[in-house]
């Protein structure tokens, strides 16, 4: 009798098909939902998809859309900034009292105020790894203290800014141009530039290869000789710079630099990240996944209101959406590594 060897009884594997290659991707979850939203709504008031309303929502999605980038990164390797929010409303005092007061023309207030966010971001990122305090603590802390700050500089008034509404700088920054009846602001061409080069910086770089490490095992990449420290500290500043660029952005547009602006904006980005994909514990992360989060929320708040149901229940919406995501994320991880 012949006996046949354990590999010819053994069934080949099967490939895994296109679709479930496709489901394995951390932003199948957040498409499915936007293409689900827009068609709902859609459904509901036909105006949701109109020219004129998709450039609005388009020009409010950028703001918090930018800071989201940077958190992208940051929660990626494994850490979290609460100072975002208001370092959205700190840094534009500090550029337009800097250019009201004459003391310096627009284009270097602006770097000042980029400037100070900076150096927040340093101070965060030296106070988490020297010390290791956890992020979301030391953040909170950070909140508390430029918030306060921005309102006793300006004694809780907002600084003007209409008067540079057409210096170079601010036509940069938000200047406006038609493509047939949409209008796109150049504050959105900066969000899909940014967007794109954080993308390639995450997947196609070593930094970025650092990054999920980092988040991953910080102790095994140390071990490798990748500098976790270094790592987070550059990131706490990107994300503070973002956070400030954005702000300025959004002092241009509504013609006022708020010392309250940005309040509660660091829960909806955080939002916009996890819902987009990224893992809230770190090593994985998706800038494509946060774009289409950032698109999820703030077009549900647009269409919310287009449909009828009172903006109050937005947060509901949110908690909503989380939880449906997270519980979709943890059993596509479940599948991919069990290989069910």
């Amino acid at each position: 009798m012949i006996e046949q060897s354990s590999d010819a009884l053994t069934p080949p594997r099967e490939r895994p098909s296109l679709v479930r290659t496709f489901i394995a991707y951390p932003e199948f979850g957040p498409f499915v939902l936007l293409i689900a939203m827009l068609v709902v709504f859609t459904a509901i008031n036909p105006a949701f998809l109109s020219l004129i309303n998709i450039g609005n929502a388009l020009t409010f999605t950028v703001e918090l859309g930018l800071i989201a980038l940077a958190m992208t990164l940051l929660m990626t390797a494994g850490e979290f900034d609460l100072s975002v929010g208001s370092v959205f409303g700190f840094a534009p005092v500090v550029m337009w009292t800097l250019f009201n007061a004459d003391v310096l023309p627009l284009p270097l207030a602006f770097l000042a105020g980029i400037a100070v966010a900076l150096a927040i971001g340093l101070f965060n990122g030296l106070f988490v790894t020297r010390l290791a305090i956890p992020s979301f603590l030391v953040t909170l802390g950070t909140l508390l203290v430029i918030r306060g700050t921005a309102l006793w500089l300006t004694a809780g008034f907002p600084q003007r800014t209409w008067e540079a509404g057409e210096q170079w700088l601010a036509q940069l920054l938000v200047g406006d141009f038609y493509i047939g009846n949409l209008r796109v602001f150049m504050s959105l061409i900066w969000f899909v530039a940014l967007a794109l080069a954080l993308h390639y910086v995450l997947t196609r770089t070593r930094f970025g290869n650092w990054i999920q490490a980092t988040g991953g095992n910080a102790n095994a990449a140390r071990n490798r000789g990748v500098p976790t420290a270094r790592v987070k500290v550059i990131l706490f500043m990107l994300s503070a710079a973002m956070a400030a660029f954005a702000g300025i952005i959004s002092s241009i547009r509504v013609s006022a630099a708020n010392p309250n602006a940005g309040t509660g904006y660091e829960l909806e980005v955080i939002a916009m990240v996890v819902i987009g994909g990224t893992v809230l514990t770190g090593g994985r992360g998706t800038i494509l996944g946060t774009m289409l989060g950032v698109l999820i929320l703030r077009l549900m708040r647009n269409g919310i209101v287009l449909i009828g149901v009172p903006g109050l229940a937005y947060n509901i919406f949110i908690g909503a959406i989380i939880l449906a995501m997270m519980a979709l994320h943890a059993g596509l991880e479940r599948r991919h590594n069990t290989g069910v």
